[in-house]
This record gives C-alpha cells, structure tokens and sequence, in this order.
C-alpha cells in the first residue's frame, strides 16, 4: 500500500519538483479475548507500526511467534473494529479472540503483556497515546546544508564505522556539524538502537546544539527515527534509504527537514527544503 508525494529531487546537479510513491506505514494496535478462570477478558497486547494489509496474517503470526498460542486454529476469530481514521481512513485497531483458556499461555500474557502492555514504538499503551510528546516546532530555516554536505555525509558515516560493521550487517546513525563534519557516531544492529546510542552519547557528552547539527542514519526512516530526533529539536534528518508515510507527515508537523535516497550524485527532500540550499 503507497501513496504518492511531491518531492524534491536533486540530481544532475539541479533540482526538480516529481511525485514519488511513498510506503505507508499506520499504527495496528492488537488486542486478544480470552477466558481467564471463566471470566472473559479483553487486553491491548502491542501496538505495531505496518503497511496496511494482511492484517489478520499478522496478528496470526505475532500470537503464534510469541507462543501466546501454540496453534493458531485456537484462534477463534480476528475482526479489525474501531473508527476509519487518518487521511487513509483505515482501521487501525484488531481484535484476535482465542476459543479456549487451555489452549492460551495465560501465565506468558500476564507476565509479559499485562505488566508491561507499553507500545514498543512510543512507550504508551493506547492508540490514543501515540500522538508525540513534543510540542514544540525545530527552526523553520536553520541550520542550511549545501548539496555537498548532503551528498557526502552517508560515505562519511560508512568510512567511519568499525571494520566489522563494514561487512553490512550493522547500522550506525551519526551526528554531523552543518559544514559536514561527524561529531559523533553510534552502531548496532538495530537502526533504532544505534540512534538510542547516538543520542545518548551526545546528551551525556554534552554536544548538542541543535540549530547547527543534523543527523544521518543508515536504512530507510521510518515514524519511531523520526520521533527520536525530533526529541533533540535537530531539525535535519537524512538516510540513505526511503522514508515511510508516516515519517514524512511527521517531518512535515514539526518543520523538520526530511532528506532521503542520498546516492552518489542524488538525493530527495521530502519535507521543508527552506533548509537546504538550492543554488547550484
């Protein structure tokens, strides 16, 4: 599932306006009905961000892989419920209901769900808390990159990572000055650990100024990358692969620039390009 957004393109050392078909990505929370010592309860397990689609298959999986059932035939039903919402109108909350309290692993849901039913995307429990903590906007016009700094700041983030993490199997995420310089730079194998890291680092070393830094991550960007910069009020994001829906909306909302696709001559800006200077 796609929809089209105006982008910005750079390449050929000039800028145009296209339409590029962008991934959706939309919030599911997955709730489960189950039997608990002859009471039926009703329990939010995770929220998960997905393309929409296939929903049911999804949730068939995420019960079974969690072996909150061991076979999904004791699933008696999966029914998405709630309000069409959003610009896509979808629904976006599931509920899987399981035929039988012996066929359940009762005690793993209460352990790992009931004490700790947080969403792993932004730490609240509820679709209605998904909305960001963030009320403030990051600079509408600072810091400005030229296409150089741009264009050179995913290799400046291959060439100084680990020689292990050269073999690409691992993510880094790196903070750079406006002139293109890595202050500081974080790996993992997973793209939001390694941007956790990053901010860490920079938070405890003290070397954040947000009006002349961007950040750049390796990978596509997706709404919980987003959300994590937007939290240091750097409002430069750039990644080496595409953004989803969901992050460009958020971009957008918090005047973030949001650049993506950088390639050796090329690169799209999907969100406020006052940043970004255009002269060629």
């Amino acid at each position: 599932m796609n929809s089209k957004y105006k982008v910005l393109k750079f390449k050929s050392n000039k800028f145009e306006e296209i339409d590029d078909l962008i991934s959706i990505e939309e919030p599911l929370e997955i709730s489960i009905k189950f039997k608990d010592q002859d009471k039926w309860v009703n329990q939010i397990l995770s929220i998960t961000m997905r393309t929409p689609g296939h929903d049911e298959d999804l949730v068939r999986g995420f019960l079974f892989n969690e072996q909150i059932v061991q076979n999904i035939s004791h699933i008696e039903s999966i029914k998405s419920f709630g309000d069409k919402v959003g610009q896509y109108k979808i629904q976006n909350k599931i509920l899987a209901t399981l035929n039988n309290s012996q066929n359940v692993n009762i005690t793993k849901i209460k352990r790992e769900f009931l004490t700790n039913s947080s969403c792993g995307v932004c730490g609240k429990s509820s679709l209605d808390a998904l909305e960001i903590i963030k009320k403030d906007k990051t600079s509408l016009t600072e810091p400005k990159l030229t296409k150089e700094v741009i264009l050179q700041s995913p290799e400046i983030l291959r060439n100084s990572q680990s020689e292990f993490s050269k073999t690409g199997g691992i993510h880094a995420s790196g903070l750079f000055a406006s002139n293109g310089k890595l202050i500081a730079i974080s790996e993992d194998v997973g793209r939001h650990n390694a941007l956790d890291k990053l901010v860490g680092n920079i938070l405890n070393n003290k070397l954040l100024n947000s009006k002349e830094q961007f950040i750049t991550c390796s990978g596509r960007l997706n709404f919980e990358l987003v959300q994590k910069v937007l939290m240091t009020n750097i409002g430069i994001m750039i990644g080496v692969g595409a953004p989803t829906s969901l992050a460009i909306d958020l971009a957008s909302k918090f005047n973030m620039t949001l650049i993506g696709f950088v390639k050796k001559d090329s690169f799209n800006v999907y969100t406020n390009n006052q940043k970004v200077i255009i002269k060629v």
